[in-house]
């Protein structure tokens, strides 16, 4: 007959059983950081960590129908200090919200009716940040500079292109991935639970790394980045520039029509390389360039 467990175990005596076994995997319901009252000096810079739920993908016709934001002091060296402040508001969009959406967020028409998102409480938060974080910042950006202009000239950051999420042992960016492999399980797709976990996510550091991933990702932030336009590039020469890593631009917002890459500073001499050797075949080649900061990355394109 087996021996049933005792059930006079702390609930921490009982996780230390169930890995001491092997078998189990223990994930701890993660718990917003409360408000600090008194703030620490030594945590002088300011960042905010921002989520958005929207009606749709494009940012030229949806509209965002949640915005979810934590403010946060941190370090030069990228150490998290204390949340300063928190906002979560929701709006009722102009359409009825699509049914895919409620079921991904769980916002639903009912919920939203005469709700309107506090532009003042909004720009207490953001207004004072040194930076501006979000996991996909490629989609949350142009939605915000299209709701307000208190997010234009913020410098932006990206948790998923920006953080080699790889070498930390992570087989995904995706963010409840990343949460779960943290240790931690959360109410996901509301917008504030998400900034929560991306901070928990962002400030914890793993056995053996040097730095935690928002020390990466500020260190990131701050270095230019470099976009090169294949304008005029032979057309039988498109597939590959695509499997170069090459994304195709329409010629909106006054950019090139044309393939076109993002690189570091430090690669673009080696691209220009490749261009004039490899596609268009001429040394004299000098394809479009545009060095850009955390001001300008992350914008519509």
């Amino acid at each position: 007959m087996k021996r049933q467990a005792s059930t006079g175990l702390s609930d921490e005596e009982m996780v230390r059983h169930l890995r001491a076994t092997g078998r189990f995997r223990i994930l701890t319901k993660l718990e917003p950081r409360p408000i600090a009252t008194a703030l620490r000096p030594e945590f002088p810079l300011k960042g905010v960590i921002l989520d958005t739920e929207t009606t749709g993908l494009n940012h030229r016709k949806d509209e965002i129908i949640e915005i979810g934001a934590i403010a946060f002091t941190f370090d030069e060296l990228g150490n998290i200090g204390d949340v300063t402040g928190v906002y979560g508001g929701l709006q009722q969009p102009s359409v009825p919200i699509p049914p895919e959406v409620t079921r991904l967020t769980g916002i639903t028409d009912a919920m939203v009716v005469d709700q309107i998102i506090d532009i003042q409480a909004l720009r207490a938060i953001i207004e004072p940040a040194d930076l501006i974080v979000a996991h996909n910042a490629g989609f949350d950006r142009p939605f915000c500079e299209a709701f307000s202009p208190i997010f234009a000239d913020k410098a932006w950051a990206c948790s998923v292109s920006e953080i080699d999420w790889a070498s930390r042992g992570f087989e995904g960016t995706k963010l409840g991935y990343l949460i779960g492999q943290a240790g931690y399980f959360h109410d996901g797709h509301r917008a504030v639970d998400d900034c929560f976990a991306l901070l928990e996510v962002l400030a914890k550091g793993e056995d053996g790394a040097s730095r935690t991933p928002f020390a990466e990702l500020y260190e990131a932030s701050q270095r230019s980045r470099v976009r090169v336009f294949a304008e005029n590039s032979p057309f039988d020469m498109k597939d590959h520039l695509k499997a170069r890593g090459y994304r195709w631009s329409d010629g909106s917002d006054g950019r090139p029509k044309s393939w076109w890459i993002e690189i570091g500073e430090d690669a673009l001499e080696d691209e220009l390389r490749y261009l004039r050797e490899d596609i268009y075949r001429w040394d004299e080649a000098d394809p479009p360039i545009k060095h850009m900061t955390a001001f300008d990355r992350f914008k519509a394109s």
